[in-house]
């Protein structure tokens, strides 16, 4: 695994100048570039890869729609080198419509825990305010607290600050989540 999932703390942060597509910048700690993120345009399935650097030399993580996007599509999650499927990401329909909730997925397609918004009360307050009330995920994995992604205030730039505690979750996978949060829960705001 690459030196840049060495860390408990990661800041992503939106590219704004970007006319097609999305793009991510992921840094470590101390403000380097640990990983860059792109969404290819006019795809009609998600594909979204992590690079090593924004040269885009080397792929680190592949994430893939299942189905032409829908309200509960499922994240494939690939390590970029050996093509292993690391484990999936599935966006939980219903429950999403009032709180935005994900749930993790291992390798063979077995829940293993789950992202959910912190309060069902501040998450009705963001739908009718939009962005100027951050987000806030936890990440549990077989019921033990695993992440938070804290979404930043900054009306113009999205920015979310991830933090892992332990080793329950594999931080490729994390990042996956974090990634994927900020280029489709940061869509609805």
């Amino acid at each position: 695994m690459s030196d840049a999932f060495g860390h408990t703390q990661y800041l992503v942060r939106r590219k704004i100048l970007k006319l097609l597509g999305g793009a991510f910048h992921i840094y470590a700690p101390d403000g380097s570039l640990a990983l860059y993120s792109e969404l290819k345009a006019f795809k009609l399935k998600e594909d979204i890869r992590l690079f090593a650097d924004e040269a885009k030399t080397t792929e680190v993580v592949r994430i893939s729609a299942r189905s032409v996007i829908d309200f509960g599509a499922t994240y494939d999650v690939f390590d970029g080198a050996s093509n292993t499927k690391l484990g999936a990401l599935r966006r939980k329909e219903l429950k999403s419509i009032v709180r935005d909730s994900w749930v993790i997925l291992d390798a063979n397609d077995q829940e293993i825990g789950s992202i959910a918004e912190d309060s069902m009360l501040l998450a009705l307050v963001r739908r009718i305010l939009s962005n100027l009330v951050p987000q806030t995920f936890q990440a549990t994995v077989n019921g033990q607290p695993a992440a938070t992604f804290r979404q930043n205030f900054n009306p113009f730039v999205l920015k979310i600050t991830v933090t892992f505690t332990g080793e329950a979750l594999d931080k490729r996978l994390g990042l996956a989540a974090c990634v994927l949060l900020a280029a489709i829960e940061g869509r609805q705001n």
